[in-house]
């Protein structure tokens, strides 16, 4: 028997609730995105990675490299080929709901930078309409130029869009310092009640919150030309078993 299809939304819930990551202690699952490249690009990838999370379009600096014949959750990395796994920006909206903040996931797109300052979303895929991830759309239609933004300020990211109620603003507010803090980067802009953020309309009594994908970094190198597939919102991994980029 088939499996019924599901919409991204809905695995996105599923995911969020079953993150148990602490920051403050540093331990327990995060989401991850997994992406695959050609083993003799390892170093160049990381190059890229390392520049894109100065440049702030990443959401963290953890990172798990798998090589050739290993496994990451139950994935074997093919020969010649190497997996590196990033922390997926839908852990955001788990951590949220974790500290009691009525959160609902809009969708994912490209965001345009001007002056390195975001502007507005030029796309948006809403995740309650899609059974695919937008990231991973929007990246197969070449519908990036982070290279752009990372050395000249100006270009086309992705990103993706959720909505918190107002009443829980003052302690939106605490949490997103509370996790900058702690290293959690890649928040683009959060709204006020009512009024559309970065162009997208919320709904009533909520306020938008507005992040880079966790997928910007390797979007980026498959913009030089060389080969990557990513797969986000992959699964659940411990945290324990990432490393930092400073460890490369």
């Amino acid at each position: 028997m088939h499996a019924p299809l599901k919409f991204t939304n809905h695995r996105i819930e599923e995911y969020a609730l079953k993150v148990t990551y602490r920051p403050e202690d540093d331990t327990g699952k995060i989401i991850y995105n997994l992406s695959l490249i050609e083993s003799p690009d390892l170093e160049f990838a990381l190059s890229i990675m390392k520049e894109a999370h100065k440049r702030g379009i990443t959401i963290s600096d953890r990172l798990l490299v798998a090589g050739p014949g290993e496994q990451v959750g139950g994935y074997t990395v093919p020969d010649g080929r190497h997996a590196i796994c990033t922390m997926c920006s839908i852990t955001l909206d788990a951590l949220l709901l974790q500290r009691g903040i009525p959160e609902s996931p809009i969708g994912g797109g490209i965001v345009e930078v001007d002056g390195r300052v975001a502007q507005r979303f030029t796309s948006l895929i809403l995740y309650r309409d899609t059974t695919l991830d937008p990231l991973e759309v929007l990246i197969s239609q070449e519908a990036t130029s982070i290279l752009d933004v990372m050395n000249h300020g100006k270009g086309n990211i992705l990103a993706n869009i959720r909505e918190c109620h107002m009443e829980a603003e003052h302690l939106l507010g605490a949490v997103l310092d509370e996790l900058t803090g702690i290293g959690f980067s890649g928040i683009l802009d959060v709204g006020a009640p009512n009024v559309p953020l970065l162009g997208v309309p919320v709904s009533p009594q909520y306020v938008g919150v507005a992040m880079v994908g966790g997928t910007n970094a390797m979007a980026a190198f498959g913009e030089t030309g060389r080969p990557v597939v990513t797969r986000a919102l992959k699964g659940l991994i411990d945290i324990r078993e990432m490393g930092y980029l400073d460890d490369y």
